[in-house]
């Protein structure tokens, strides 16, 4: 068997319908957070900052899938992979946000006024935001740029046309490409060098974002593999989300975008693959801490999966992103079918939102009787949703011709 992949580019905007749907999500979320945060400012940044981790992640895991396919020549994955790149729509607003993570320095870090034992060098304000946004701003630069040069080879059919069927930044990249046709020789080399830099950034930068931002909330506490276990989710939400859009767009009647039932089920299989990595790191992480019997990292783990209620979000987690993944996708047929594939993605996304407040909430209760989530919590993830949704849209309308791809299997 062999793929026939052909390019047309033709107008397949986001309706506009949806487009004021994923504004009014942001505007929720928004007005919730502010009203939030002059009332309890707290739990406030506590679900800014878990939402800012998953979201981000879902684009920067979603971009990987892009650059391993191309660094591996996976030439069935292209009309997924052209979803992937989607995704970085995200880059510029997720270091926006984080940027805003500023503001709220003096809610999210319980280290700030105790006794660090020697970790103040590392664990200082100023020094962790510019290392992270040093790292941030690498990562993304590396992603948009092999994006830049991925979307030659996408917008190669309109590169001939007079007036072709797009506007702005696309119509732009075109002219300039027209002005001065490159050498594909030397694009394509340069996309395997970009590939591999973001996928090394990726495995580097996410770790750090792990140990700062999230380990960091109990500064006695460490884990050797959390910085693996940080990037390995990331993949697992990104991979699940490309899923869900690939699914979206195929069951649009209003483009041609279409995959194969069997690149929906390769593309099932390594989601598949990467839900029994990252349960993998969850039990091995336990497994060690708990062999070791250290009280300073065993009260960590005790915290989050034996104390109420603590142990029943951690029950969810694995419950929703190991168990019904793995049992569900053990079935060959059901990898196939758009619509289950993204009730099952969703859920597992959503396993990792709740995954989220279950590593951070912990570390500000300190004992206190508090709820596990909130309403609000859930308000502010619909405005973040509505962040990357509109960010997405804002892609495939600049890009309509992504969505245009056909992909049909021959023998």
């Amino acid at each position: 068997m062999a793929n026939n992949e052909t390019t047309a580019l033709i107008p397949g905007p986001v309706k506009r319908t949806w487009i004021n749907l994923f504004l009014a999500f942001t505007a929720v979320g928004a007005v919730t957070f502010l009203a939030l945060a002059r009332l309890q400012p707290r739990e406030a940044w506590q679900a800014f900052l878990a939402n800012f981790l998953l979201f981000s992640a879902i684009a920067q895991g979603g971009l990987l899938f892009s650059t391993l396919m191309h660094t591996v020549r996976a030439r069935w994955s292209s009309p997924l992979a052209s979803v992937a790149e989607a995704l970085t729509a995200f880059f510029p607003v997720s270091l926006i946000l984080f940027a805003i993570l500023f503001i709220g320095r003096t809610h999210l870090f319980p280290w700030l006024h105790a006794e660090l034992h020697g970790k103040e060098d590392w664990l200082n304000i100023p020094f962790l935001f510019l290392r992270d946004l040093a790292g941030l701003t690498i990562l993304y630069g590396l992603g948009l740029a092999y994006l830049y040069h991925a979307l030659y080879f996408r917008l190669k059919p309109a590169l001939s046309t007079a007036e072709p069927a797009t506007t702005g930044l696309a119509r732009w990249l075109i002219r300039r490409w027209n002005r001065k046709p490159p050498e594909e020789a030397t694009y394509r080399q340069r996309m395997t060098v970009l590939a591999i830099a973001y996928m090394l950034a990726f495995a580097l930068v996410l770790s750090l974002i792990g140990y700062d931002l999230v380990m960091s909330m109990d500064p006695h506490w460490y884990s050797t593999l959390f910085g693996a276990y940080s990037f390995v989710k990331a993949i697992y939400v990104g991979f699940g989300a490309i899923i869900i859009l690939a699914a979206l767009l195929h069951g649009d009647r209003s483009n041609d975008f279409q995959v194969a039932p069997a690149q929906f089920h390769d593309m099932g299989k390594l989601f598949f693959a990467f839900c029994l990595v990252w349960a993998d790191f969850f039990y091995v992480q336990l497994v060690v801490i708990w062999y070791g019997n250290i009280s300073e990292e065993t009260s960590y783990v005790i915290q989050r999966t034996m104390l109420a209620p603590w142990n029943a979000m951690a029950w969810t987690v694995f419950g929703v992103c190991f168990i019904i993944p793995f049992v569900i996708l053990l079935n060959r047929k059901i990898k196939t079918m758009p619509r289950a594939m993204i009730l099952l993605c969703s859920a597992a996304i959503a396993g990792m939102w709740i995954e989220h407040f279950l590593l951070l909430r912990p570390a500000y209760t300190h004992g206190e009787p508090v709820a596990p989530l909130y309403f609000s919590d859930v308000l502010i993830m619909f405005g973040f949703l509505g962040l990357m949704a509109s960010a997405v849209a804002f892609y495939l309308n600049t890009f309509p011709g992504i969505t245009a791809m056909r992909s049909k299997e021959v023998a």
